[in-house]
């Protein structure tokens, strides 16, 4: 496994690509627990990181991340855009002295610092029903060499039977359980086009 600049560029234009395919859908989880606009808003935010990319074409992987945490900070409304943006500050950090990212249990290092920072804005924990519930487990198949489209799948799916404790959803009590979370369904979408990268 090699994950340099290059790739982990490639992987962050892909999430970008798949969160506008996927814009309806995230929205659509929303709805019912949320403000209905999560979908519209990562789009934004990744639209906004191209945008930014295209001018400043940053050359390191922690530039890179950097760019993407300003980006989703700035545009992304609601809790999102501050989670999103304080997983990938930490990246900034954690990457400052990286080229590449060569094994499994590096990168699932560094997907723990993201959490960490996810944890630290949000403070949810694990059975939350929230986007931790997804980072978590990619962390724990990441250490595991587990990691894969189904553990993926199956970590976002997990969320639907949860009743929220954090967030606009909480407020819904038990009328929450039967709903996927829209924040663990993006970060699932984030984790998915980062697996072709790993072969």
């Amino acid at each position: 496994m090699q994950l340099t600049t290059t790739e982990i560029q490639a992987w962050l234009a892909d999430f970008a690509e798949i969160i506008t395919e996927n814009k309806d859908y995230l929205s659509e989880l929303d709805t019912p627990i949320g403000d209905g606009d999560h979908g519209n808003n990562m789009n934004r935010g990744m639209t906004e990181y191209l945008h930014a990319f295209e001018t400043k074409q940053p050359t390191t992987i922690s530039d890179t991340f950097k760019l993407l945490s300003m980006s989703l900070i700035s545009k992304v409304g609601g809790a999102s855009g501050p989670l999103y943006g304080s997983a990938f500050m930490n990246l900034t950090k954690a990457t400052k002295d990286i080229t590449e990212i060569t094994s499994t249990t590096q990168l699932a290092q560094l997907m723990k610092t993201g959490l960490v920072g996810i944890q630290a804005r949000g403070k949810a924990v694990v059975g939350d029903k929230t986007m931790v519930d997804v980072w978590s487990a990619i962390v724990e198949d990441l250490e595991n060499n587990t990691f894969s489209k189904e553990s993926i799948a199956i970590a976002k799916d997990h969320t639907k039977n949860m009743q929220a404790k954090k967030g606009r959803a909480s407020y819904l009590g038990e009328r929450s359980i039967g709903h996927i979370d829209p924040g663990a369904a993006s970060s699932a979408l984030l984790f998915q086009t980062l697996l072709p990268y790993l072969d």
